[in-house]
């Protein structure tokens, strides 16, 4: 059973037991428990709300204009020309068509790019707290995740801690900015000395840039554009988060033409293709005029700032992000030294759900231990409520 790459799986990510038993993830867990108590869910990262109209309209018209069978493996011409254009006008960066990969949503891509290139053995490399599949697919691979850690309050990338990090067995560098779950936009001159240091050792980055356009002051910076080679990036992105329609679940992968056919090896046997009627409509999304991105982040701006505020007014003390959809505030003043115990009884004490942000990482760190996750890409007037329901923890 400890063979079984299930197990590997299940054990890195802490959901088997030694028994084989299996439970699931917390934020299934806190799911549930939102529906059972009539909890406001601030604990996953999903809007309450829907996404712009024109994005919508088009995936309805790819509907009914029959455009629900099998598309092309490397996807729909009309998204990869959208993706090739967004690039271009937000970054400077040319792609050729041959260099994108459409996946089903970004976690398939992080997926693909991993098995496709991670031995049993082998290490990769990510920046603490970090996205939950980093972990468990680098263990579904045979591969051991290598944690460098991110310290509040910037949560910023120390390239030094990240060279003592590499080994002769590291085989690539997971490098996700804008940064989930601590909002961190990591800095410039930052991702530089990162690719110098990749570049120097000649190692892949995998680039999740997932929440790109949801950047709130600073600007996103790709790794192709802070100075790595070519050749050794993977860049990873997604529509969901920017037109609030995570369910969609359409992504992209941005490699050169060589790497997109040895992980389309990978991908052809776990999707083939997917999304096919809303792969146009992401293209119609990622088409529009600069002032819906200018609106959308205003928007989630503003509705961070509602929750930050709120989550002050409480007690806690919140770290504001710069990009995404979270905050992450710590307890500790309010009186609760343990994330993961609060966020069992959060749902009963005043009904709301929220998760903390030990799932998000491998080690046991004590300064991460009462600090606890809250989406903010609600309704305001669900934000409000949810400010309102958490006064009650005040004592």
């Amino acid at each position: 059973m400890e063979d079984a790459p299930w197990f590997r799986l299940a054990h890195a990510a802490g959901l088997a037991g030694l028994d084989g038993s299996l439970r699931p993830t917390i934020f299934a867990e806190m799911t549930s428990l939102a529906a059972e108590t009539g909890s406001i869910n601030l604990g996953q990262g999903f809007p309450d709300f829907d996404g712009p109209e024109a994005v919508l309209s088009a995936a309805k018209g790819a509907i009914d204009e029959g455009l629900n069978q099998y598309g092309p493996a490397r996807g729909n011409p009309l998204l990869i020309e959208a993706i090739r254009n967004q690039r271009k006008r937000d970054y400077g960066i040319d792609l050729d068509v041959n260099e994108i990969l459409v996946t089903v949503g970004a976690t398939e891509a992080i997926s693909a790019s991993l098995l496709a290139y991670v031995a049993p053995g082998d290490e990769v490399i990510a920046f603490e707290p970090y996205y939950d599949e980093y972990l468990a697919v680098t263990a579904l691979a045979g591969g051991t995740l290598v944690s460098v850690p991110l310290y509040a309050p910037e949560f910023q990338p120390e390239p030094q801690a990240l060279e003592a990090a590499i080994t002769p067995r590291t085989k690539a560098i997971i490098l996700n900015t804008p940064h989930n779950p601590t909002g961190a936009v990591f800095e410039e001159e930052r991702l530089r000395a990162i690719a110098t240091i990749a570049n120097r050792h000649g190692i892949m980055v995998i680039a999740d840039e997932v929440y790109e356009q949801l950047t709130f002051s600073g600007k996103h910076v790709p790794m192709v554009a802070a100075g790595l080679d070519p050749e050794l990036s993977i860049a990873i992105s997604s529509g969901g988060k920017t037109f609030s329609v995570t369910g969609w679940k359409v992504g992209w992968i941005m490699a050169n033409a060589k790497r997109i056919g040895e992980i389309s090896a990978v991908k052809q046997y776990m999707s083939f293709v997917g999304s096919v009627p809303l792969q146009p409509a992401i293209a119609t999304g990622l088409g529009l005029p600069q002032e819906f991105f200018d609106q959308q982040r205003a928007s989630f701006t503003a509705k961070r700032d509602m929750l930050v505020e709120g989550l002050q007014g409480v007690g806690m003390t919140p770290y504001v992000p710069d990009s995404g959809y979270f905050v992450l505030a710590d307890t500790v003043e309010l009186g609760y030294g343990d994330a993961r115990s609060l966020a069992y009884e959060l749902p009963h004490l005043v009904g709301v759900v929220s998760v903390p942000v030990s799932p998000f990482a491998s080690i046991d760190r004590s300064d991460l231990r009462a600090v606890m996750r809250f989406a903010f890409c609600k309704r305001d007037d669900t934000i409000a409520e949810a400010v309102s329901r958490l006064a009650g923890l005040r004592r």
